[in-house]
């Protein structure tokens, strides 16, 4: 077990990782700093977003990968066809490194609004066709929330700061 700026580890990476992201929210008035290396443990919240971005942000957005490589993923309700996403907000962090994540709608930006992005290719309904992940360049809240065993993932990776509108 470790310490890293003020925070207690248990030895798990991803529980400690998205530990962490939790609390940098919750102290999300911070004044943005620049920091040379993106990390999940980048200080405070909003600093994986452009410099010149001075929009408030609420939330890190983050992906899990399972044991295999693969992006770890869940359903959200709301959208037509196949509403999967892999993309996360945590909103709680429980009981010796259980979660409960939000699942965050992808989509990408067309003439100044937001479309929704498939993340499932059109032929197979069961896996996530990478090349329509790197369509995603904006998040909208989904409605649901998934709960987790972080010690089933074996890599957390953050995306980005954005703004969500979330209350807590």
């Amino acid at each position: 077990m470790g310490k890293r700026k003020g925070h207690d580890f248990d030895g798990h990476c991803v529980c400690d990782v998205v530990r962490t992201i939790k609390d940098i929210q919750d102290n999300a008035v911070s004044p943005i700093e620049c920091e040379e290396c993106t990390s999940c443990f980048n200080e405070p919240l909003g600093s994986l977003v452009s410099p010149t971005n001075e929009e408030p942000v609420d939330t890190r957005v983050f992906v899990l990968s399972n044991a295999d490589g693969s992006p770890f993923h869940a359903f959200f309700s709301g959208q037509n066809e196949a509403c999967v996403s892999i993309f996360f907000r945590v909103e709680e962090v429980f009981d010796n490194c259980c979660a409960t994540l939000r699942v965050l709608i992808p989509g990408h930006c067309q003439d100044g609004g937001f479309c929704p992005v498939q993340l499932v290719s059109s032929n197979d309904r069961c896996c996530i066709d990478l090349r329509n992940v790197c369509q995603v360049d904006r998040f909208m809240a989904s409605h649901d929330c998934i709960t987790v065993d972080l010690k089933c993932f074996c890599a957390v990776q953050c995306i980005a700061d954005v703004f969500l509108g979330i209350c807590d």
